[in-house]
């Protein structure tokens, strides 16, 4: 029943959304209709949204306001955590990869066949790959060419890295290359792209370094110090006792300024959780080539720039106390 109505739900978003969705799941290794997961996580989203627009409502602010928000966000993080869960099981299996093949090339030199080789290859200590390993090793045994069955491996995992090692793997063997020599030059190619990658990396960690340090810390202090000053202005020009009639013939009028310290607070806050969003997408392209890697970077980055930004605002109140009222 519940299937069905997600079915139902999913049936109603563009194809193009489900095709991607599709695609993902195909990653994922679920077995999943793109129709009703996507009918499920709009179900959870809702269901999320009405909770959140129900809290809205008892605290007196927009219903459709909290239930909109609340439903985008949920929306993004659930589609954003299981894009991340592809990438990590790609990164792993990369990581594992030049073992792997290093070890079926060790394998068919001491005289097993094809398949023996990629199946006594796959490890426990290889993680994912060891199940991408062992259905490689499966087709083969079926009658199915090496060539054909890691591209067929390669067409469920998100990884450039590998689609490029089949391709030049399927390029040797079409060319009539020994299948063992192959496998030990993809294994020493793709050693070599990881320490470039390594070298890369440590190359921008000051970039990364500065850009967190610019959102989380110094950005929240320095928007404290700017919310205490606009408080201090805005209590010194109330203070300031104008008569109209000095005021009338002035190009410009002068009265009071409408705006609360509430608005302000608000507004600053809403500011931190977007330029963190920002920033953290910046950090992930920058590390990984991917803005949704640096999703892992969002949490602690709120985690630290609200709080910092709350402390530094009640200490500079603090200080100033005695020379302002707030």
């Amino acid at each position: 029943m519940i299937k069905n109505i997600c079915r139902i739900i999913g049936n109603l978003v563009p194809l193009r959304f489900r095709s991607k969705t599709a695609e993902l799941i195909r990653y994922l290794q679920v077995k999943y209709e793109p129709e009703v997961f996507i009918g499920f996580v709009a179900i959870v989203s809702f269901i999320v949204g009405l909770v959140a627009g129900g809290i809205g409502f008892l605290l007196e602010k927009s219903f459709l306001l909290f239930f909109l928000i609340a439903t985008a966000v949920t929306n993004a993080i659930i589609y954003s955590v299981t894009a991340l869960i592809v990438d990590m099981r790609a990164r792993m299996i990369e990581e594992s990869l030049p073992d792997a093949l290093q070890l079926m090339s060790s394998n068919l030199r001491s005289g097993m066949t094809p398949d023996k080789a990629l199946l006594f290859a796959a490890r426990p200590e290889f993680g994912p790959l060891k199940a991408e390993i062992d259905f490689v090793g499966k087709n083969v045994t079926l009658g199915k060419s090496v060539g054909t069955a890691l591209l067929e491996m390669s067409m469920h995992i998100r990884s450039r890295k590998l689609v490029r090692a089949v391709e030049l793997i399927n390029g040797g063997l079409e060319s009539g290359g020994s299948l063992a020599n192959l496998l030990d030059a993809t294994a020493a190619h793709l050693r070599d792209a990881a320490i470039v990658d390594k070298k890369i990396k440590a190359a921008i960690t000051m970039y990364i370094i500065f850009i967190f340090s610019a959102a989380a810390i110094i950005t929240p202090i320095l928007l404290g110090l700017t919310s205490v000053l606009v408080e201090i202005l805005r209590s010194s020009i109330a203070q300031i006792d104008i008569p109209t009639s000095a005021t009338a013939a002035l190009p410009i009028s002068v009265g009071k300024i409408q705006i609360s310290a509430e608005f302000i607070r608000m507004y600053i806050i809403i500011f931190l959780v977007v330029n963190g969003f920002l920033a953290s997408s910046l950090l992930g392209l920058i590390a990984k080539g991917r803005q949704r890697e640096g999703l892992r970077y969002y949490v602690p980055l709120l985690i630290l720039a609200i709080p910092l930004f709350l402390l530094s605002r009640y200490a500079i109140q603090t200080l100033l106390s005695g020379l302002f009222k707030f």
